[in-house]
Order: structure tokens, then sequence, then C-alpha cells
């Protein structure tokens, strides 16, 4: 005969993880802020920027935003070993690739 599953225990446990991955999220989400120099920027202005890349609907502007991402991980990959290289802002380094309606892209 088989022991019957206690289910209030396994909802507590899923329940737990999910917090534990909620909050890990939130981490990673804070040190990529700071890793990328975007905790120099005012909320607002972060904010603004991050609400433009969630509404930025032109699949070529994000492809290329994602093709940036990628390349500072590979960077942050390398740099390991020493100092970690503090990114260069968007509109410095690449206006076209600001989001949509940020400083860059408004100028």
């Amino acid at each position: 005969m088989r022991k019957p599953r206690d289910f209030d225990t396994e909802l507590k446990s899923l329940d737990s993880k999910a917090r534990q991955l909620k909050h890990a999220k939130l981490q990673q989400l804070g040190e990529l802020v700071v890793a990328t120099g975007a905790d120099v920027l005012p909320i607002e202005q972060l904010a603004g920027a991050l609400l433009a890349a969630v509404g930025a609907s032109d699949m070529i502007v994000r492809e290329g935003w994602r093709q940036r991402g990628a390349a500072f991980f590979q960077r942050q990959g390398k740099a390991r070993g020493g100092a970690r290289p503090r990114a260069v802002s968007a509109a410095a380094a690449d206006g076209d690739t600001a989001p949509a309606g940020s400083a860059a892209g408004a100028e």
C-alpha cells in the first residue's frame, strides 16, 4: 500500500522554493544594475529606460539590445580574474541602441 501524500507539506515546500527563487532574481537584478554602471542613474531615469525597453515592439532594436547584453556578459566572464569593467552608458557607446524614449533616443 502506498503512503499517502502530504499535500500541505509539499505546498509549503514549493512556496518556500518560489520565495527563494524570487529573492535570487531580485538579488541578480540589483547586481546587474551595479555591474552595468546603471546605479549612477537617477531612479526615475533608470525606470524610464526599463519601461521603454519593455514597451519596445521593434524587433530589430530589441535584437541589438540582446546582442549587446550577450557581449557584456561575455566580457564579464573574461574579466572575472581581475577588476570588473564598468560598461559605458548606452548614449555614449551606441546612441542608436538606447531604449526608445530615453534621453539618448530623444536627442
